[in-house]
């Protein structure tokens, strides 16, 4: 695979910086979740988890990147819980996506990460991530943020805000050991089954009382 048009990051700072860093060095035109990858590697899974969620933390529209980015943050998720190094797809490595749209919302999305700097404390209710079952368990509801986001929802307001927000709550939790930070990803992985259980009741009703009305 050709090298990136942006140069990896390795120094070490604060996340919004890195990621600001990041963002600034896309290409702009196109680029793929390969190269990505290349940058990040795999000690900067997390780090690249909080890049692909920002892109839902805003009222902004791409079509096919909650899919895409779904998957990947799936399989993020799947290789914490078994240990091994990301693996992806050829087709979803190569992927092209638009960087020329994705730039504005990746940037709009990065004042949640800077608001959950000042707020995320390493070390609190350490009971929360510290030990093996708690890390599955973290892990299994990460896993499951990233299918809630990949719900076909994207059209509805909020369906992909609220997944978003858990995955973000979770990374920097994981990153920071931040229990506090975990605690509200669960949270926010409620929220969304709530929500869209309300959805799909809401729909089923509203369907129900069309077929009486046509039928009846």
């Amino acid at each position: 695979m050709a090298e990136p048009a942006f140069a990896k990051i390795n120094e070490a700072g604060a996340l919004g910086d890195q990621l600001a860093a990041i963002i600034e060095q896309l290409p702009p035109d196109r680029l793929t979740l390969g190269e990505l990858l290349q940058v990040f590697g795999d000690e900067g899974l997390l780090l690249l988890t909080i890049l692909l969620t920002l892109v839902f933390l805003i009222p902004v529209s791409i079509p096919g990147v909650s899919t895409v980015f779904g998957a990947a943050i799936l399989l993020v998720g799947i290789s914490r819980v078994l240990r091994r190094p990301l693996w992806l797809p050829a087709k979803l490595r190569e992927r092209a996506l638009p960087a020329a749209r994705l730039r504005p919302a990746l940037s709009g999305g990065l004042h949640w990460v800077r608001r959950l700097e000042k707020i995320s404390r390493p070390y609190r209710l350490r009971r929360l991530v510290d030990g093996r079952a708690q890390g599955i368990f973290n892990n299994l509801a990460f896993i499951l943020a990233a299918l809630l986001l990949m719900a076909p929802f994207g059209f509805i307001p909020f369906s992909n805000t609220l997944p978003g927000l858990a995955l973000l709550f979770y990374a920097i939790g994981m990153i920071q050991r931040d229990g506090t930070a975990i605690l509200l990803g669960h949270l926010a992985n409620i929220g969304t089954i709530v929500y869209f259980g309300i959805l799909i009741g809401g729909g089923g009703m509203a369907a129900h009382g069309l077929l009486r009305h046509f039928t009846g």
